[in-house]
């Protein structure tokens, strides 16, 4: 008996699941990796990924069949995990699937316009979302949100400035969070507002240390009109639906983070195999081995725990102080290794067009996007009994 039979299935390496990774591997070949440095220099990616991933089921899965999705979350961790360690960058996967953060509100809503206009178009391709809830005074913060949204009528009336937008400057619709009560978290609410509506603008193109191929966006919105059915949920509940899906969010970013971590593993084994220096490859020098085993050991340790609170969340545990140290443990993996890798490769870890380097700049973020490391320790306080 194996390891594996031994502690049960591998839920991330079913037959359905290999086959999905083959999957995810020829479509990367394909469609992905030749492009990349171009689309790293131009800054956004073409409409024509998003049609080519939805044509083979990847922009659908962890989404219900009711709106036109299949699969569960690993399905979906599955696919940023395998491309990833096929070498795809994580600026391309931020961009390609930011309906993972755009949507889920939309879908827990399930009205039937929402559906037909928004979500089914979107993971067909055709459509591309965005995410509006950070602003210039107000990143993690959520409860102190400024864009405002009053009722007029039949509309909402919607006034303020977001930053940060993944996927806002080619948006055709954004999910954006305003206040719309005075009452601190519980004041917030999610309205769609479309792409060319009055008063609503991509004002700025934001250039970045990483994730080059993603396009991120300052939003402006100057008293930009909405139809009354396009809040989302009800009004004032837009805390809650915003905290129901970081976990989800969270979660992604691990797994991403320990695939990453893992590449830079296998390109460094690669490259100490292949340089020589001082008579022979750097695979024999000690100190090289040990430094690789170092990166090894935290990546392997770091993968285990996120895979086991990613099953657990599929299970439908209630899971926050987990998730938050899923995502430091596994940013913290990948910063030790993608540095480590960096220094490795020497001279050329320093260069544009290395793979490494991508991935060291890239890295960065990881521990600021979806909640801050310093923040993921204090929702992590909450929950020890420290009083």
């Amino acid at each position: 008996m194996t390891m594996t039979e031994a502690r049960g299935t591998d839920r991330w390496n079913t037959p359905e699941r290999a086959a999905l990774r083959e999957t995810v591997r020829a479509f990367a070949a394909k469609e992905i990796l030749p492009h990349v440095e171009r689309w790293e220099d131009e800054g956004e990616l073409p409409r024509d990924l998003h049609r080519a991933a939805a044509r083979i089921g990847l922009l659908g899965l962890g989404t219900p069949e009711s709106v036109g999705g299949e699969g569960e979350l690993i399905d979906q961790l599955v696919v940023s995990e395998e491309a990833v360690l096929a070498g795809v960058p994580t600026g391309v996967l931020a961009s390609l699937f930011t309906h993972g953060i755009a949507l889920p509100a939309l879908i827990a809503d399930g009205r039937e316009h929402l559906v037909r206009d928004y979500i089914r178009p979107t993971l067909a391709g055709e459509l591309v979302c965005a995410l509006a809830i950070t602003e210039p005074d107000a990143g993690s913060d959520v409860a102190h949100l400024r864009t405002r949204a009053v009722r007029d009528g039949d509309e909402w009336v919607l006034d303020g400035t977001k930053t940060f937008i993944t996927s806002g400057y080619r948006a055709d619709f954004v999910t954006v969070a305003a206040r719309t009560s005075d009452t601190g978290h519980e004041g917030i609410s999610l309205f769609v507002v479309d792409r060319g509506t009055p008063g609503f603008t991509a004002t700025r193109r934001l250039d970045k240390m990483g994730w080059r191929s993603s396009d991120t966006a300052e939003l402006s919105l100057v008293d930009v009109r909405v139809p009354a059915d396009h809040l989302v949920g009800r009004v004032d509940q837009g805390f809650y639906q915003i905290m129901d899906q970081f976990a989800s969010e969270r979660i992604a970013m691990s797994v991403q983070a320990c695939a990453m971590a893992r590449r830079c593993v296998d390109l460094s084994v690669a490259w100490v195999r292949e340089r020589e220096a001082f008579g022979g490859p750097l695979a024999k020098r000690q100190v090289l081995r040990h430094r690789l085993v170092e990166m090894h050991r935290r990546t392997e340790v770091a993968t285990s725990y996120v895979r086991r609170i990613a099953e657990r969340l599929q299970d439908g545990e209630p899971l926050i102080a987990e998730v938050a140290m899923a995502k430091n443990t596994a940013t913290e993996a990948m910063d030790h290794v993608v540095d480590n890798a960096v220094q490795l490769h020497g001279g050329m870890g320093f260069m544009r067009g290395t793979e490494v380097e991508r991935h060291y700049r890239d890295a960065r973020v990881f521990s600021i996007g979806g909640g801050t490391y310093e923040i993921m320790n204090e929702v992590i306080a909450k929950f020890l009994p420290l009083r």
